[in-house]
């Protein structure tokens, strides 16, 4: 079926569109990443499904879609830690790499995918860059106690392009929604993730439990994954899809954060992620707590994938 077809179901409206099956939303998603479609029907499927939002079962199909293309990284000796990472800091530091680099203190192979799709944030992998963390040019195995970062462009060129569409349109795409979800990984992993938006909190949760993933799923900050460091939200695991409330939202805001910089540019958000990796200055407790849940999922998937 031609994508035209596609976009005729799920262009007419907030009332009057039709949701996919997975079966379409993966031939349709496929068309787009391999470039089969034109620039102008890459903006109609974007526009439309902006309009229309994914329900569960056409983002299985695009997830689909995507992991049958994604160049994967070797599996790894412990579940690979999957951290996206695409929206960067505009208000707080950005803290994934804090994030990232604790949980590879503690054994953990962590990888960090993203790109930029917005122009004036700081970026996390501008922060690991900072950090002397090179990036990779294409996926290789992470040893256990290693961060990585990759971008966009070497797990999928088309997918690259699907996020680059932002720049032109000034909108989100399912594509964004993806990249949060994907497992670019041959082996068990743990895909970290957030929403930010309620209404995608049971989206997701269908997803992880349809697709049967290892995920770690909480409210994010900025759209980044590292919690927000001033408070504590829900957390909600998933191990092979199976679905845990590992806490529950605690009330209350810190009105402030011990050491926490007021400044978000690149220097200063390394810096102070090296004094806080040197106990020169206090791990964030809703920071530590994340780590804490990441090690239980993670814990439960080795469990779970082992002989």
């Amino acid at each position: 079926m031609a994508i035209a077809q596609y976009i005729k179901e799920i262009g007419r409206g907030a009332r009057g569109a039709k949701p996919l099956s997975r079966e379409q939303a993966a031939d349709l998603f496929g068309q787009v990443l391999d470039g089969a479609v034109t620039d102008l029907e890459i903006g109609a499927f974007c526009l439309a499904m902006r309009i229309k939002g994914e329900t569960s079962e056409e983002m299985c199909g695009f997830l689909d879609a995507t992991h049958q293309r994604l160049a994967l990284m070797p599996a790894t000796d412990r579940p690979l830690i999957v951290l996206p990472s695409y929206n960067g800091a505009r208000r707080l530091p950005v803290l994934t790499p804090l994030l990232a680099l604790l949980l590879a203190r503690e054994g953990l192979p962590v990888l960090l995918h993203g790109m930029r799709t917005e122009a004036r944030r700081v970026l996390a992998s501008d922060v690991l860059d900072a950090l002397e963390i090179p990036a990779l040019q294409v996926p290789e195995k992470i040893a256990n106690g290693t961060v990585r970062h990759i971008h966009t462009q070497h797990l999928h060129a088309g997918l690259a392009r699907l996020l680059a569409v932002r720049e032109v349109v000034g909108l989100r795409n399912p594509g964004h929604s993806v990249v949060k979800l994907m497992s670019p990984c041959a082996g068990p992993s743990v895909v970290v993730t957030a929403y930010t938006h309620p209404e995608y909190f049971e989206m997701l949760q269908t997803t992880f439990r349809t697709l049967g993933m290892n995920a770690l799923l909480s409210r994010g900050l900025e759209g980044e994954v590292a919690t927000d460091p001033r408070r504590t939200p829900r957390y909600d695991g998933f191990v092979r899809g199976e679905h845990t409330v590992l806490e529950a939202q605690q009330p209350g805001t810190a009105s402030e954060v011990p050491g926490l910089p007021a400044e978000i540019d690149v220097a200063t958000t390394a810096t102070y992620t090296r004094q806080v990796l040197a106990g020169e200055l206090p791990i964030p407790p809703a920071i530590k707590r994340q780590v804490e849940h990441i090690l239980h999922v993670a814990g439960q998937t080795a469990s779970e994938t082992s002989p």
